[in-house]
């Protein structure tokens, strides 16, 4: 798939206002999410599909955190998913994808992120953390024919244990102000690049 169709997919946010909580986090999961270290270093595929699985782990991770934290921080956790799936629908019909494919591109795409965020859970709830790289396997490096790199899926998965401290250590008024506390990327790496 060419970049110029990953990048209108999972490229800046459009519809970016600034000062919008629900922009600016979405802006922040998508940045996060295509950080070259992840496709360079950690074996994700560098594909929509791989592409699509890091926004909606980042998507994920800052849901988690704002779960259970009260009416405001569910209202805006809502409205991220419903941004995340409008923004997917938005760059499908940018992409060309006819008005028939588009919706059920965007129901398979709004049913996948039901189910990673049910898997997700469920696997950092497991006391012995061995379901966290079952789930990333399936999910991250489903599309991966020639086999995943267990040093890759471990540091993969340690990445996303270090984003759940780092995200609950983060006061809740600083995220709901739109800006993630994401942990340091995979590598030492600073920056998305």
């Amino acid at each position: 798939m060419s970049e110029s169709l990953l990048g209108r997919l999972f490229g800046r946010f459009s519809g970016d206002r600034r000062g919008d909580r629900v922009a600016d986090l979405f802006t922040a999961i998508v940045e996060r999410g295509r950080a070259p270290v992840f496709y360079r270093d950690l074996g994700v595929p560098d594909t929509l599909d791989g592409r699509f699985e890091m926004v909606a782990l980042h998507a994920f991770l800052v849901m988690r955190r704002l779960k259970g934290q009260g009416a405001e921080a569910g209202s805006l956790s809502r409205r991220l998913y419903e941004t995340m799936i409008d923004n997917f629908e938005k760059s499908l019909m940018e992409m060309g994808v006819g008005d028939t494919g588009i919706g059920r591109r965007v129901k398979t795409m709004a049913r996948g992120m039901a189910g990673r965020i049910r898997a997700y859970d469920e696997a950092l709830a497991d006391p012995e953390g061995s379901r966290l790289e079952v789930a990333l396997d399936n999910n991250v490096y489903g599309t991966v024919v020639a086999g995943v790199d267990p040093a890759a899926l471990a540091a993969l998965a340690a990445y996303v244990r270090a984003c759940v401290a780092a995200l609950d250590g983060q006061p809740l008024e600083s995220l709901m102000g739109g800006q993630p506390d994401f942990a340091a990327l995979p590598g030492g790496e600073t920056r998305n690049g």
